[in-house]
């Protein structure tokens, strides 16, 4: 049976800070959500793209305040990025 997610509850339920949670997987897309605030260090995927962050993008997200967001992206999906950290 199908369950109901609650973005809601997933996110009041994050750890911390750029610390994403993975909710579902559709269509071969990992579902995410994730807490940010503040500078996460520049990266690059060199997988697919993301909303408006072309493949081999350098990118940083920066919120100056806190700042919910609602990932869609693929499996092999690093969170930096290819760079080694």
């Amino acid at each position: 049976m199908t369950r109901a997610i609650s973005i809601t509850e997933a996110i009041a339920a994050l750890p911390g800070t750029f610390q994403p949670k993975d909710l579902v997987t559709v269509n071969q897309a990992i579902v995410r959500v994730a807490r940010l605030e503040g500078e996460f260090p520049w990266h690059q995927h060199d997988e697919d793209e993301l909303f408006v962050v072309p493949r081999h993008t350098q990118h940083r997200p920066v919120a100056e305040s806190t700042a919910h967001t609602l990932l869609l992206e693929r499996p092999e999906t690093l969170q930096y990025g290819n760079d080694q950290r």
